[in-house]
């Protein structure tokens, strides 16, 4: 299991809007290029979308479990790189939310995750993604204030 953790500063609602976005995932998750289609009901459990992933592949993230504005769990295909269940926690704190993500190989690799080298891989990997996450969350919640301001000033 990898566990990484986050501080972002922004409401459990903005980085939710974040997590409820399947078009969004791309600009923060390491190795997928842009998705491709996704259900409309996204992210209730059981509904999915489709990325394109690096090097051409083409592959499916499905909703297994949500708590809105406080847990979501995902089980995302990684084609030949195999699967992983992540699971995305919040928990609002002065000045903004913390952000849990645990990364666990599934499927037919799950043996692979009593190998520490593969927690090593994903947690490096995740450092990453929640380092764009955190950008991208703040970013959208600082330009929707905005917004609420002009609107306010009109």
């Amino acid at each position: 299991m990898a566990k990484n953790e986050t501080h972002v500063a922004a409401s459990p609602e903005a980085v939710w809007d974040v997590l409820s976005d399947p078009y969004a995932y791309p600009r923060w998750v390491v190795g997928s290029d842009r998705t491709l289609e996704a259900d409309a009901d996204w992210p209730i459990p059981e509904s999915k979308f489709k990325v394109r992933l690096a090097l051409g592949y083409t592959d499916y993230t499905h909703s297994r479990e949500l708590e809105p504005h406080k847990r979501i769990v995902l089980d995302a295909a990684g084609g030949t790189m195999g699967a992983a269940r992540v699971t995305i926690s919040l928990r609002e704190e002065a000045g903004g939310t913390h952000v849990t993500m645990i990364e666990e190989p599934a499927g037919f690799v799950e043996h692979l995750g009593f190998l520490p080298p593969v927690h090593w891989l994903i947690h490096l990997r995740n450092i990453e993604s929640l380092r764009r996450f955190k950008r991208l969350v703040e970013s959208r919640a600082a330009e929707n204030a905005g917004k609420v301001h002009a609107v306010g000033a009109s």
